[in-house]
């Protein structure tokens, strides 16, 4: 089954991923990380690829975003 969500600002994050959500939101980069995401893949992913990205490609994701290393943390 997947799941489509409208906005990234429905999304709820889970685990190590809450993190670099929050980071991401916080930085206002939200609208950026949406289009980053359509951008990769056009036909959607799940949330649990969505969250699996947020957790393991962090410092890819902090990098594509143009987040500082004082941003990050």
């Amino acid at each position: 089954m997947k799941v489509y969500i409208e906005t990234l600002r429905h999304f709820q994050p889970w685990s190590r991923a809450v993190s670099t959500f929050e980071t991401i939101e916080n930085a206002e980069k939200l609208d950026d990380l949406e289009l980053l995401i359509e951008e990769l893949y056009p036909d959607g992913i799940s949330e649990t690829q969505l969250n699996d990205i947020l957790w393991v490609e962090e410092d890819w994701l902090f990098e594509q975003l143009g987040l500082s290393e004082e941003e990050e943390h």
